[in-house]
């Protein structure tokens, strides 16, 4: 029995684009399916603006076949916009109009009834919470508020594509949830999320499929945890009160990492738990008690620094601590 391919949102071949002889995106190719997150990470200058920029009609590429909403955005720009919705780095709501007239604003624009704009944008202030704030004007509002708002200006057409660039930037973390569970409850109603961000956490919580862009082209792409599985370094940290628990186990594990005055091991581990179950059988089988023990894995801090290049300190793998 075969399944069907899921239809895509988003796709390109060869995607190019230089300004100059300065080269920006270098043969990008992408397949994204529609009702997904796929995050686009790379250090400032990578391209990740214009790349959106491109797929989003305004600017054009220098080569390569791409389809937004399975139009041409070269041939087919109104296709395109009518199909999707951007919300940029920087907040796009009018500082002189309400809340709510920005949204009837955006539905003007959208060619909707006045009775269906009125309805649209009561239920956008519904869904982002922005009821009370709905006869103020921005300039009041929080800096999460404002992200909502702009966000929901965004939906007031109903877009089947959405690219976020950056959307939770300068947001504290509690507006940073709200927005990642907006994220999330988009894409339950099949909505595709095209989302580029510097927060690595945040591509790690929403993203299905994740690409990482340096020097104009992408230098790896998949799951945030086929990403992680690329980077070496993973290890289980035990730590003894005992110095012969310590000879012992370093004995009999092999290749380890010993430090004999805080009395630790460090003993290579993917830190799957078939290999933690292994270990700690072990230590009960000869009766060697470890005081604690720290599971180490690699995070995606650490694929995007040994993807975009080392700074001179990175950030240590991530540890889960257990009491042995």
């Amino acid at each position: 029995m075969t399944t069907s391919r899921p239809a895509r949102a988003i796709t390109a071949t060869g995607l190019r684009k230089a300004y100059g002889e300065q080269v920006v995106l270098d043969g990008i190719d992408l397949d994204i399916p529609e009702g997904t997150v796929f995050s686009l990470l790379g250090p400032n200058g990578a391209g990740k603006t214009t790349m959106v920029q491109i797929l989003s009609t305004l600017i054009r590429a220098d080569g390569g076949e791409f389809r937004v909403a399975g139009h041409d955005p070269a041939q087919e720009p109104d296709a395109v916009r009518a199909a999707i919705g951007v919300t940029g780095q920087f907040s796009a709501v009018d500082n002189l109009l309400t809340g709510e007239e920005n949204l009837l604003l955006m539905a003007d624009l959208h060619r909707l009834g006045r009775r269906e704009g009125r309805r649209r944008a009561a239920e956008l202030l519904e869904r982002f919470d922005l009821v009370e704030a709905a006869g103020k004007t921005p300039a009041t509002y929080s800096g999460g508020m404002r992200r909502r708002l702009d966000l929901a200006m965004t939906l007031v057409g109903e877009p089947r594509v959405i690219f976020l660039d950056e959307p939770t930037t300068g947001l504290d973390p509690r507006s940073r949830h709200t927005m990642w569970q907006i994220v999330r409850d988009l894409v339950a109603g099949g909505v595709t999320v095209f989302l580029t961000t510097q927060y690595l956490e945040e591509a790690d919580e929403l993203a299905d499929r994740i690409a990482v862009l340096n020097g104009g082209k992408l230098v790896a792409e998949g799951t945030a945890e086929e990403l992680k599985r690329r980077i070496p370094g993973g290890h289980v940290r035990l730590r003894f009160t005992r110095p012969e628990d310590l000879e012992r186990a370093a004995r009999a594990l092999g290749e380890v990492s010993r430090d004999d005055e805080a009395l630790t091991l460090q003993v290579p581990s993917d830190g799957s738990v078939r290999e933690l179950r292994s270990l700690l059988d072990w230590l009960d089988a000869e009766s060697v008690e470890a005081e604690e023990l720290s599971v180490h894995t690699p995070d995606l801090d650490d694929v995007f620094f040994a993807l975009t290049g080392n700074p001179a300190q990175q950030p240590q793998p991530t540890a889960r601590k257990v009491n042995a």
